[in-house]
């Protein structure tokens, strides 16, 4: 399948006992599928990380099947060990994936030379495409782009990029001048560098679930050229992601907004997290969200 447009990274529900809630699960894909995502990520605020190896291989088998031919699934195999993110890609590959996503190792802070070989045995292992996540935010260091490049001269189209290191446009610019034509880039932000991001030729974006109604007006108002409508939603999403800055705020602001929407019964988030959602915030999120949501609704008409 096409890996293009809006790929939604799905956020994990759980019970009162912090098992997996498969059944809202199910229901958080349909509805993502319903408000006009392109396709579905496994990826870090699916809380990958907090999962044991079975449920992350359980999770990939669950999405690829209620998914069910509807729009491509990316998987992220992201691993400590080179070993093990092989064994989570063939994995992957296995279920009908349609790619791969990796991050690098977070425990360590790993060299050029190692990191190009972690992701070339990703890449020697299946024959899926790899998406190379740049995930700086959870790693302390951005990976070089040079190095990055090299992947895709070396392995073609199969490699693809979704930069998170800032500054965000200039090295996406940076990327596609190394690498040349033809190389896939998705925006990896949440959707607060979508509009800049759109201007450099990205290939699609992978916001999380919760705003998934503004990301699908601001890329149709994109596509369609249309400065109006994206001068009117940006703002508005724009400052209501800038406050999500750590991976424990996406969780916790993301499932915040997903009971709101009727998506979620509760708000989860296996522990220890050091993030938790006060007053004074919930109640400044609720009132862009409330502007941001009557400012698309409006446009619908």
């Amino acid at each position: 399948m096409e890996l293009s447009g809006i790929l939604a990274v799905f956020q994990m529900p759980y019970d009162e006992g912090e098992r997996i809630d498969y059944d809202t699960l199910g229901e958080e894909i349909d509805w993502l599928f319903e408000q006009g995502a392109d396709g579905l990520v496994m990826a870090m605020v699916s809380e990958v990380l907090r999962l044991s190896e079975g449920e992350r291989r359980e999770v990939a088998e669950f999405v690829v099947k209620v998914c069910d031919g509807r729009g491509p699934v990316v998987i992220s195999v992201g691993a400590e060990s080179s070993r093990v993110a092989c064994a989570y890609a063939r994995h992957a590959e296995e279920i009908g994936a349609t790619a791969v996503m990796a991050i690098p190792p977070v425990s360590i802070s790993a060299g050029e030379d190692e990191l190009k070989r972690y992701y070339e045995r990703l890449l020697k292992e299946i024959q899926l495409p790899v998406i190379v996540q740049d995930a700086s935010n959870y790693v302390g260091k951005p990976m070089p782009i040079k190095m990055q490049a090299g992947l895709w001269h070396k392995y073609g189209e199969r490699v693809m990029f979704k930069p998170e290191a800032a500054p965000l446009g200039p090295r996406l610019t940076e990327m596609k001048d190394a690498c040349g034509g033809g190389v896939k880039i998705f925006e990896g932000s949440g959707g607060i560098a979508l509009v800049e991001s759109f201007k450099r030729g990205i290939s699609g974006t992978m916001p999380g679930s919760d705003l998934i109604k503004a990301i699908v007006a601001l890329w149709r108002a994109l596509n369609s050229a249309d400065k109006q409508r994206v001068d009117r939603i940006a703002p508005l999403l724009m400052a209501l992601i800038s406050m999500q800055d750590s991976l424990d705020s996406y969780l916790a602001i993301e499932k915040h907004l997903l009971v709101k929407q009727g998506v979620f019964k509760n708000t989860i988030v296996r522990g220890p997290v050091g993030y938790v959602l006060d007053d004074i915030t919930r109640r400044e999120i609720d009132d862009l969200f409330g502007r941001l949501m009557a400012e698309i609704e409006t446009e619908n008409g």
